[in-house]
């Protein structure tokens, strides 16, 4: 998949709260600290993202898309 983001780093989920239309996943990251992404829950259960993954993260203005390699 191509996407227009250029900026990406690695990071580990380390917490999902799954709400009924929107979701909260929160990574850790080494540099700079920590982040956070709001993504649809249906994303989040395409994902199916659990503490512990690994994923890059791909960032572009607001917008922080977790991605699974």
């Amino acid at each position: 998949m191509k996407y227009g983001a250029r900026n990406q780093i690695t990071g580990k989920v380390t917490d999902v709260k799954k709400g009924d239309v929107m979701s909260l996943v929160k990574f850790a990251v080494e540099v700079p600290a920590a982040m956070a992404s709001v993504i649809t829950t249906e994303s989040l259960d395409d994902l199916a993202l659990q503490p512990g993954d690994t994923v890059r993260l791909v960032i572009k203005a607001i917008h922080v898309l977790p991605v699974l390699d």
